[in-house]
């Protein structure tokens, strides 16, 4: 469960959120809303990629001020752009990173890269430079790598954003599929709409906080 406890952010003088409480418990959770509404500094406060400047937040108890470390174990987080995931030249060893950062044997960093590989097809691309892959392979690229780190929750950041309708597709399907508790921060309110709930803010509040279906046709109006 993440909890998040009256939390206030800002660049500079812009007030970006608001007094922010919420507890996210279900499994599949959106966050939508118009640019600058808010939505992305909140997904980046929930694995410590941001600290509000007042308030909490908690991850199954850990606080993402003081086990920020801890934190972003549990929690993995997506980019927008995977340009700004993909650390190395080489595909397996973008996905063999972290694992070797945290110390695991060369036989587990194998298994799980060989799995990860598997699972997105990316077999054949093992060894080929990352900046070549296609814009769906990238982003599953990314995803790999945030993967075979076990986290318990997965934040995407406008995930399909810069991807063609094929690619957004594939990427699509790996989210659905994922077994993790995932959020998502995006304008696809199709990509969105099957999740079990969905959280739109606006000028850094919440304004709706329902199921999908309510919660989306309550935005839609406000923008027309």
């Amino acid at each position: 469960m993440i909890e998040v406890s009256n939390v206030h952010h800002a660049y500079g003088e812009r007030q970006v959120l608001k007094g922010i409480t919420l507890t996210l418990s279900e499994r599949r959770i959106a966050i939508a809303g118009s640019n600058g509404s808010g939505k992305s500094t909140f997904a980046r406060l929930l694995n410590g990629l941001l600290l509000p400047d007042r308030g909490s937040v908690t991850v199954d108890g850990l606080d993402t001020r003081r086990d920020g470390k801890a934190v972003r174990r549990k929690v993995g987080f997506v980019f927008q752009n995977p340009d700004n995931q993909i650390v190395f030249p080489v595909v397996e060893e973008d996905i063999a990173f972290g694992m070797k950062n945290l110390g695991f044997d060369k036989a587990e960093i194998a298994r799980r890269t060989n799995e990860i590989l598997s699972r997105y097809g990316l077999e054949d691309h093992r060894t080929h430079p990352s900046h070549l892959l296609s814009g769906g392979q990238k982003q599953l690229l990314a995803i790999s790598g945030v993967l075979v780190m076990d986290p318990d929750y997965i934040v995407f950041d406008e995930p399909t954003t810069l991807l063609d309708l094929r690619n957004k597709k594939r990427v699509i399907e790996a989210i659905n599929a994922l077994d993790q508790t995932v959020i998502v921060a995006s304008h696809d309110l199709d990509l969105l709409s099957g999740f079990d709930r969905a959280i739109v803010f606006d000028a850094g509040k919440v304004a709706f906080d329902e199921v999908p279906g309510i919660a989306f046709e309550r935005y839609i109006k406000t923008m027309t």
